[in-house]
């Protein structure tokens, strides 16, 4: 035993010094990882991100670089051309248009996708019948069908529903399934050790548990919703965000094709703030 002792002693006595490391620098707490940042900075920084590129465009567009002028309009002109378009009602109409759609077509799929989410998340069986079809349906790319939904449905409103429904449906499917997924094993068991009943389990542990998690899956598909019914609105419509846009274009009014597009990144912000706000308040505890 002393004979293998010594020997062992005297084998790390040959072994190499460890490198050693420089101490480690002084990180700055804007640039640490998740370390909190002062408030003045932070709100320096949304100031920032907004102000910089807006500041980009209004240069560029008073620089004289792009010809002709009138392809790059300048902020006040984009507001004059919105105003325009909103005293005359034109503004309203289409941008309410929109919204009904995006509320019928992504609403039923909201309708469909999260309770087929949640089965396929809680149960093996859905997981197994269901799963696969969905995986491989939600890799086919939803605007390739719009010839197909205008010959089967007509140019009017159900073509536009339909792909708003088919576009978001799988990706809002998958993702629901994977926060279900997420729910802690030992939550479940600790339900069942308690006597809870898998309905009681279901109601009261993992839609709970999960429901944070799943409306952040609605706010990140409804910017999918918003870009699948423009581009449907581009095609056939006649009234609607992308169907002003696609006029707008034909007449060269490219001030009001950035008026639009500022209506849809305003009310875009709108839904995601008020989805954030919502997953806040039923999610207080997550972290």
């Amino acid at each position: 035993m002393l004979a293998r002792a010594a020997q062992a002693t005297g084998d790390r006595r040959e072994w190499p010094a460890l490198p050693r490391r420089r101490p480690p620098r002084f990180v700055p707490a804007l640039l640490a990882i998740r370390a909190p940042i002062p408030a003045p900075a932070r709100w320096l920084l949304v100031a920032g991100s907004v102000l910089v590129p807006f500041g980009g465009w209004w240069a560029l567009s008073v620089s004289g670089l792009v010809e002709p002028a009138h392809y790059l309009p300048s902020p006040p002109e984009v507001l004059s051309a919105g105003l325009e378009m909103a005293r005359s009602g034109q503004l309203f109409t289409d941008a309410w248009a929109t919204v009904r759609r995006v509320l019928l077509g992504y609403g039923l799929a909201i309708a469909v996708s999260v309770p087929v989410g949640i089965a396929i998340g809680s149960l093996r069986a859905a997981q197994a019948a269901l799963e696969p079809m969905v995986a491989l349906l939600r890799y086919l790319p939803a605007a390739a069908f719009i010839p197909l939904l205008v010959i089967w449905l007509g140019i009017g409103e159900g073509s536009k529903v339909a792909l708003l429904f088919m576009g978001t449906l799988f990706f809002n499917t998958v993702m629901t399934a994977d926060v279900v997924r997420r729910v802690p094993a030992d939550l479940l068991d600790v339900s069942y050790t308690l006597g809870a009943r898998r309905g009681e389990v279901l109601r009261k542990v993992v839609i709970p548990h999960a429901l944070p998690g799943m409306i952040d899956s609605i706010r990140v598909n409804a910017a999918a919703a918003w870009n699948l019914v423009v581009v449907a609105e581009l095609i056939a419509a006649t009234a609607g965000l992308g169907y002003r846009i696609a006029r707008s274009q034909r007449f060269t009014q490219i001030d009001q094709i950035f008026a639009v597009l500022v209506v849809i990144a305003l009310i875009g912000l709108t839904i995601d703030i008020a989805l954030r706000l919502t997953r806040d308040q039923v999610g207080r505890w997550v972290p």
